[in-house]
């Protein structure tokens, strides 16, 4: 299954419904949102647009959202978590218990090993600090690539 992560949308919804429209050209089945969303406006016209799932959870900008902290689930036998802070990825990637595990809230995107589990962060939607990215992961491949939104095709 191809899994679209992307965070910090930070309300800039032309960015990602750029991704979104993008997700469902290219058959993504699932977006996970790692939080900083900061409306419910975004999240209503987000599955509102995409074709598939969309998961979020909270970020520090989310004052008002109703969402959770971090959330877990299993894909083709693959453990994945994601949440938004740092932090937390961590806590979870030193459980032992994930394959993968995504975060956002620094913006930069990055990935590392800890504990033999993939920490990744898909960078910022929004385009605030770093050109807008996200990342994409086939969980049947275990292949996981950067996109940037300026460049998709």
């Amino acid at each position: 299954m191809k899994i679209a992560i992307v965070s910090d949308t930070h309300n800039n919804f032309v960015n990602f419904k750029k991704s979104i429209d993008w997700a469902n050209k290219k058959g993504v089945h699932m977006i996970l949102h790692c939080g900083d969303i900061q409306t419910q406006q975004v999240i209503d016209d987000s599955k509102e647009s995409f074709n598939g799932e969309i998961k979020f959870v909270k970020g520090n900008g989310d004052y008002d959202l109703d969402l959770p902290e971090k959330m877990e689930l299993e894909v083709d036998s693959k453990k994945i978590a994601f949440c938004h802070f740092p932090e937390i990825a961590k806590k979870l990637a030193t459980s032992g218990k994930f394959d993968i595990i995504f975060y956002g809230h620094t913006h930069k995107p990055w990935e590392e090993i800890v504990n033999n589990c993939r920490l990744v962060n898909p960078g910022e939607l929004a385009g605030q600090l770093f050109k807008p990215t996200f990342a994409v992961y086939d969980t049947i491949t275990n292949l996981l690539e950067l996109k940037i939104l300026d460049n998709l095709k």
